[in-house]
């Protein structure tokens, strides 16, 4: 078998960043003002607070306006919500991420639901998710999208091929599953309850685990040659490091196209956050510029 191809969303997020960091000017140029991106971080989770530092980051390395609110943990619901309605009404933000998990004592689908669609740069928005079941124009969720940048970077034929996609979450799983269907793969759905999950997982073109669980797609439940993506972000118990879903050293001999943990679809999820907010500001700008 041909040498593994590893696809580095490292180097492709980067790529994405500087093409957008290039944009940037002009559209100052043309509309007065630079993309601006508002994130909300509700309590003091490490892992939320190195993500939205991150965020911030990568917004103001493509020229983007970039506001992190900060709000304690004991933030009443009705006090979040008040602070997206004037985000929702505010003309010099184009697009507001809640980031989650909010404390238990906050109905998360409430606050999913509170921000304008316009500005959901998450995709996560009911009308957002209904529109992409309908095939019509919407905002795409960051992780999947970035899934399907890393396959057509990689060059992988996905017409004809039989995806499966371990998770059902509304966040990766069920979405992803409808962009492979929509470039028209044959696409199985599978999960925790899924019988002789390994059985399944062995007839995919194309494996996508997103599941949570630390190397649980092990070698015997991977094909020769199948394309092999890792959505997952686990802590290893032993060495404190990150790792993925799939064993990647058992499964790297055997995939012909895979991605590592860290450093493979974690980078692309954040890019195409980036991305996501170009495109609402781009929106906004020719609503408000009455452009066709």
């Amino acid at each position: 078998m041909a040498e593994t191809k590893i696809i580095s969303g490292k180097d492709l997020a980067k790529k994405i960043k500087e093409d957008i960091a290039a944009r940037v000017p002009a559209l100052v140029e043309k509309y007065g003002r630079a993309p601006h991106l508002a994130v909300i971080l509700v309590g003091e989770d490490p892992a939320s607070q190195s993500y939205v530092k991150s965020k911030g980051k990568d917004a103001e390395q493509v020229g983007y306006k970039s506001t992190t609110i900060r709000l304690p943990e004991a933030t009443t619901e009705e006090e979040l919500l008040k602070i997206i309605s004037d985000l929702n009404a505010d003309s010099e933000v184009d697009g507001i991420l809640v980031q989650l998990p909010v404390p238990k004592h906050i109905d998360e689908d409430r606050v999913i639901e509170a921000i304008a669609r316009k500005k959901d740069v998450d995709g996560f928005h009911p009308a957002n998710v209904a529109a992409l079941w309908q095939k019509r124009p919407c905002v795409y969720p960051c992780t999947p999208k970035g899934v399907m940048r890393m396959l057509e970077e990689a060059g992988v034929e996905i017409e004809g091929k039989e995806a499966v996609v371990i998770g059902r979450s509304n966040i990766v799983g069920l979405p992803m599953s409808k962009m492979l269907l929509d470039k028209n793969a044959t696409v199985t759905i599978a999960h925790s309850r899924t019988r002789n999950l390994a059985e399944v997982t062995r007839r995919a073109d194309i494996l996508v685990a997103a599941v949570g669980r630390l190397r649980m797609v092990t070698a015997d439940m991977v094909a020769p040659g199948a394309v092999v993506i890792d959505v997952g972000v686990n802590r290893d118990p032993e060495t404190g490091k990150l790792a993925g879903d799939v064993d990647y050293d058992a499964v790297v001999e055997k995939a012909s196209v895979i991605t590592p943990v860290p450093g493979g679809v974690g980078p692309m999820t954040r890019a195409c956050l980036m991305e996501n907010t170009l495109e609402c500001y781009l929106e906004a700008m020719k609503k408000n510029n009455k452009e066709d």
